[in-house]
């Protein structure tokens, strides 16, 4: 009965879970060879029933990157609400972030592997966006933080925002290489804590 309700799931629901498969694949194997048969087979499907619902190979990773897009700004936008403090928020957007690809290891190496590519793909397309979404999100928060004296007038927004994500990307890297998650999540509020009072060092520029 549930392989049979799973081969009929509703287009839009198929298409979800497929990207889900997507991930789940790439958090063990390269994303750059995952195979639609591999997909397929991940999923107990044929590669014709894949193909109905996604034209190409490409429109499935294009699906995969704004799922990610919109699941990490959504995940690091709620645990960032109602906090009145900029800087309280970042460190909340900055552990939901960590918390995100716990849960989801497989989403920053489909987003690794994007940028690397030489190709400008859709998906490649959608990663550079996530990245000047959260970059701008960032710098709200910053001038925000500027104007409530939280962090100094000098401080270079474009440079900390920067520093604030690849910091992120610096532990995912080093969770990925050692293969062990938890790692990442225990050493994360350190590791905030060490950016923060970088930034709100008033001698930054002297």
């Amino acid at each position: 009965m549930e392989k049979t309700r799973k081969k009929n799931l509703p287009a839009e629901e198929r298409r979800n879970v497929t990207v889900e498969a997507v991930i789940d694949l790439a958090a063990t194997t390269n994303p750059g060879d995952i195979t639609t048969a591999a997909i397929a087979r991940h999923m107990k499907l044929t590669q014709g029933a894949l193909f109905r619902h996604f034209p190409n190979k490409e429109a499935i990773w294009q699906a995969v990157m704004k799922w990610v897009a919109e699941r990490l700004m959504s995940r690091i936008e709620k645990a960032a609400a109602g906090i009145e403090s900029p800087l309280e928020a970042m460190q909340a957007m900055f552990l939901a972030h960590i918390a995100f690809v716990s849960e989801h290891p497989g989403a920053p190496r489909m987003l690794f592997g994007e940028l690397q590519g030489a190709k400008a793909t859709p998906a490649k397309r959608l990663a550079h966006a996530l990245l000047k979404q959260y970059a701008e999100r960032l710098n709200e928060l910053i001038e925000t933080a500027k104007s409530r004296g939280e962090l100094p007038n000098e401080l270079d927004n474009q440079a900390a925002a920067m520093l604030f994500i690849g910091t992120i990307q610096g532990l995912i890297m080093q969770s990925l290489i050692s293969g062990d998650i938890d790692q990442m999540r225990q050493a994360a509020p350190g590791v905030f804590a060490i950016y923060r009072r970088g930034i709100a060092c008033s001698e930054l520029e002297k």
